[in-house]
């Protein structure tokens, strides 16, 4: 175990651990959230935030050097809890299956951290936050984030940890973007990225499937100008949002596999507009009843309107300018799936074409799936071989060794 900048940096890993009778053999176990306390942070926007808390939570050890660190980003919905189980839980973390001993993310071998983004509602700063003044949470008095802003909260977190440099940055979706402005923006600390179906900036299309669950939530009633803790939430406009997003997050194939037209607990149509007639109707108003439960609606306008300001270029001219300081050892695997159609894979042979124009190590892989943009999630046995292979090659190239 390495102790570095006055934090203990460690993990707890469990072999066969048991809640509620279950087995989780082969995960790191029960883990805790961690949190840390920063006092401010400046923004794009020229405000500062300030106090500043990131949760997070780690997984593995650092080697002696602190050199086998890789920092895993999670997408707009996601959060700190990548692997393992909270304790009493029965479902683990968001990306469990390529983060433990052995997996993708080999635990035994690399020292992970994953925390909530600023703005997030899962422990670190946002809207649903309390003020510092004490009377209330931020509501819309939170100030407008960006994904750099993310990155930089992320850096913060990074320095109190003690870690200087990073074998690898990952994310798919929101985390890809991250990823990319890891590499931007601190260009001499990562050695090497994954991005994984995502973009360098959002399209037309992509800003208005954004904007339309912006105004579902925005004309709840509920809402209140984003003043609604204490009473009543905006849960009509939320689960609408979450429905229109969840659509894109399919494909038509997948669609037509797991519904089709079948009907949902009849045998002929209702002919009217309080029941609920087809399969594929039932599922998106569990999913969006589901979210609720879990997610803040003005966490959803912040993280939505920072994918959308999002630019990688950012005023540095084309996107082979933007990555041109980028050093030339530095490796890169770009992941996309050919179903997904929220993040097509023209999106990524884009930040490939600017990678390759910088002369930088990149490999491309358009994975065949069916489950549209959520293969990043799904797909994990082709991606555990890839990214496994990827990550011990740029270890072995720089030299890095597991903690063990």
């Amino acid at each position: 175990m390495r102790s570095a900048g006055g934090c203990a940096v460690n993990s707890i890993v469990v072999s066969d651990y048991y809640i509620e009778g279950q087995s989780f053999d082969g995960s790191v176990g029960v883990v805790e959230t961690q949190y840390a306390e920063f006092s401010e942070l400046p923004l794009d926007s020229g405000l500062m935030l300030s106090p500043l808390t990131i949760a997070y939570e780690i997984h593995g050890a650092l080697n002696d050097n602190g050199s086998n660190a890789i920092l895993i980003l999670h997408a707009l919905s996601g959060d700190a809890h990548v692997a393992g189980y909270h304790e009493g839980d029965i479902r683990p973390g968001w990306w469990d299956a390529m983060v433990g001993p052995g997996k993708a993310f080999d635990t035994n071998q690399y020292f992970i951290i994953c925390s909530n983004v600023i703005g997030g509602c899962k422990g670190s700063s946002g809207p649903s936050s309390l003020h510092p003044s004490g009377d209330r949470p931020y509501g819309l008095r939170f100030p407008v984030v960006t994904l750099p802003d993310m990155v930089r909260a992320q850096k913060l977190l990074l320095d109190r940890l003690g870690i200087e440099r990073l074998l690898a940055v990952c994310g798919g979706s929101m985390g890809g973007m991250q990823a990319l402005q890891w590499v931007v923006a601190y260009p001499e600390m990562v050695g090497s990225c994954i991005p994984i179906a995502c973009t360098h900036r959002h399209s037309p299309m992509q800003i208005a499937f954004n904007e339309v669950g912006r105004q579902a939530i925005m004309r709840d009633p509920s809402w209140k100008g984003g003043d609604y803790y204490g009473g009543a939430s905006p849960d009509a406009g939320l689960t609408v949002a979450r429905m229109i997003g969840h659509v894109t997050y399919l494909s038509d194939e997948s669609m037509r596999e797991k519904f089709g037209r079948r009907l949902r607990d009849k045998e002929v149509l209702g002919y009217d507009f309080a029941s609920i007639d087809f399969e594929v109707e039932s599922y998106l108003k569990h999913q969006g009843e589901v979210f609720i439960r879990r997610f803040d609606a003005n966490s959803y306008l912040y993280i939505t309107k920072a994918l959308d300001y999002f630019d990688l270029r950012n005023g540095l001219g084309t996107l082979v300018e933007a990555l041109s300081d980028v050093p030339v050892d530095t490796r890169f695997l770009v992941i996309a799936f050919s179903s997904d159609w929220l993040y097509p894979a023209y999106q990524s042979k884009e930040i490939v074409r600017a990678l390759k124009g910088n002369g930088l190590d990149c490999t491309y892989l358009d994975i065949h799936s069916s489950f549209g943009h959520d293969s990043f999630l799904v797909e994990t046995t082709q991606q555990t071989h890839l990214i496994k292979n990827f990550l011990s090659v740029t270890a072995r190239r720089l030299g890095v060794k597991s903690a063990g």
